[in-house]
């Protein structure tokens, strides 16, 4: 299993890799490879002949590279968020969108743009971790506290989604600002195209330090995933362990809905597809998910950015098509109702 591991890593590296340049040469604007290595060689100071147009290297280097980056760490964010979830509650249905939080996240970046006129990089991701927080308490309290069930936590947390949805829409409605409303509306829904620079330095640090953070106390969502009784057993306090992991976690998912808005099942989607993979154990499969969320998440954007040109459609519409048929396939294999 092991070598298994070690060879689907190297695999998806590679695509993490690969992929990207492909994704840069795609759009409303097609732009070929020569060009595309072209354009970044030069902007990373290399020496090159350029024989392209400013306008072809606003698009490369300004627009679909911090797009992509941000595409990058927001799919490693989500991936593994849905691995610690889903070790946490015990439960395979366990995503952030599933459990409200990333609804959460998203009314408390509404609050800030719409409400307080927030656009900082600070003042959006600390409001969106709040309702985060907010949202993961209320789910624990609708559940029933630390004796909730797994599945009464994942209905809780599509309660708690609705109704931050609700809430969301409803400052959407009433804000003053009609421009800022539907750019708040179309990126509830998840989208990159306003990523930047500073949106790519967000994903990408976020997505590096959860996937670190969660590499190291894998053993950890090992023994969780396995039973509280078993953590016990190696010395392990399950519930500070648990609520530290999950603050951790939502405020990994917070940085990422502050830049990429509301994206649904990347979480769900991935590590169900990576344990089929490389197993059950926590720390191969932390290096797959992240891996393999970056990969699905900028193809799910490449695709959103095309597939209706030049119009473009909310990355969360295509995730939601993936995802929402896988739910109901883990539902029919749970075999038992809610």
């Amino acid at each position: 299993m092991r070598k298994r591991i070690v060879i689907v890593v190297i695999v998806l590296a590679i695509g993490v890799i690969v992929a990207p340049l492909l994704t840069f040469m795609v759009g409303p604007a097609p732009v070929d490879p020569g060009t595309v290595f072209g354009v970044i060689a030069e902007n990373l100071g290399f020496s090159v002949p350029v024989d392209w147009s400013s306008n072809i290297d606003a698009i490369v280097w300004r627009t679909r590279v911090p797009r992509v980056l941000t595409g990058i760490g927001a799919g490693m964010t989500l991936a593994i968020s849905g691995v610690a979830l889903q070790a946490l509650i015990r439960n395979p249905l366990a995503e952030p969108f599933i459990l409200g939080i990333n609804s959460g996240a998203s009314t408390g970046a509404a609050i800030a743009i719409l409400v307080i006129g927030a656009h900082s990089v600070v003042g959006v991701p600390l409001l969106a971790f709040l309702g985060a927080i907010a949202a993961l308490v209320f789910v624990m309290i609708a559940a029933g506290g630390h004796g909730a069930t797994s599945s009464r936590l994942v209905l809780a947390g599509l309660a708690v989604g609705y109704a931050a949805t609700a809430l969301t829409n409803l400052l959407i409605f009433t804000a003053s600002n009609v421009e800022a409303g539907q750019a708040v509306l179309f990126w509830m829904l998840g989208s990159l195209s306003r990523a930047d620079w500073s949106s790519a330095t967000i994903a990408i640090s976020t997505g590096l330090a959860l996937t670190v953070i969660l590499f190291v106390v894998a053993p950890v969502l090992d023994a969780l995933a396995a039973g509280d009784s078993t953590a016990r057993s190696i010395g392990v306090n399950p519930g500070l362990a648990r609520a530290t992991i999950l603050i951790v976690v939502s405020a990994g998912i917070a940085f990422i809905v502050s830049v990429s808005g509301g994206i649904g099942f990347v979480g769900l989607v991935i590590p169900h597809l990576c344990r089929g993979l490389v197993g059950h154990t926590h720390r191969g499969l932390v290096l797959a998910s992240t891996l393999a969320g970056a990969i699905f998440l900028i193809g799910a954007d490449a695709i959103a950015r095309t597939v209706l040109a030049p119009a473009e459609l909310p990355i969360g519409v295509i995730t939601g098509v993936v995802g929402a048929p896988f739910l109901l396939l883990l539902m029919r294999a749970q075999n038992k109702p809610f």
